[in-house]
């Protein structure tokens, strides 16, 4: 019989990227990152940053974190994929209503002992990190990039202070995504009909809408839809993650 492996599922890395949009995508990569650390701090979870490439208009065209707290990924697991929003952007001068999509990976972080990597498969690099706009640069090099060999994966992180710790944050966010990938291929290999989390994040790709001008979220997986945006995006989560919980 196969080896059962141990999810910690009160322990999830969180990976948004900006999809197709430019700045509005950006933008609304980072309205997603500030729901979800509103919604830890409702919860009180820990929340954590591993890695961030900031834009200048409170963006994101990538967030990586960390989130910690009793059934997190119970509660989260159904965000990931790509979610839709169609607004006026700040940057439309015209008035026009405008779709841009982001990404969103909800990955269970895993022991070390589940997922086998070779120091001989790694690629480490090390850089000066630094803050969003080019604030708090740091005269030592701490950020730390790793490759995946193998795989291709490459992953960093340059929120921690120290090398040791950033190269150890980086590795847990690969352990994920090994062991995402893991699992991924074997339930292919069964012919399971698994699609990856957060496809090619094409408009049409979509699991959740946003739609200001009607002030509706709809989520297109369970057909639910809900009313006033804005107080969803500030971390009120809760109607949503019910009606999954229902459905399941």
């Amino acid at each position: 019989m196969p080896k059962k492996t141990n999810i910690i599922i009160n322990k999830i890395i969180l990976e948004i990227r900006a999809g197709t949009g430019g700045d509005e995508a950006a933008i609304f990569a980072g309205n997603l990152v500030r729901m979800y650390q509103k919604y830890a701090a409702r919860m009180g979870w820990k929340f954590s940053v591993l890695d961030t490439n900031q834009t200048s208009l409170e963006g994101y065209k990538i967030f990586v974190g960390k989130i910690e707290g009793q059934g997190v990924y119970e509660n989260l697991k159904q965000e990931s994929g790509v979610h839709r929003i169609q607004r006026i952007p700040k940057t439309e001068k015209a008035g026009r209503v405008h779709t841009s999509t982001a990404t969103v990976a909800i990955l269970p972080e895993v022991e070390a002992k589940e997922v086998n990597i070779s120091p001989d498969n790694l690629e480490t690099t090390f850089s000066r990190a630094g803050g969003p706009g080019g604030q708090n640069v740091n005269k030592v090099e701490t950020a730390v990039r790793i490759l995946h060999k193998p795989s291709g994966i490459v992953v960093s992180s340059r929120a921690e202070r120290s090398q040791h710790a950033n190269r150890e944050a980086a590795l847990t966010v690969l352990r994920a995504k090994l062991y995402e990938a893991q699992k991924q291929s074997e339930a292919q290999k069964l012919g399971a009909n698994r699609k990856e989390q957060i496809g090619a994040a094409e408009r049409a790709e979509k699991i959740r809408t946003y739609n200001f001008p009607d002030d509706r979220i709809t989520d297109h997986r369970i057909n639910k839809k809900w009313h006033n945006i804005e107080r969803i995006l500030d971390g009120d989560l809760d109607p949503i993650i019910k009606a999954f919980k229902k459905s399941s």
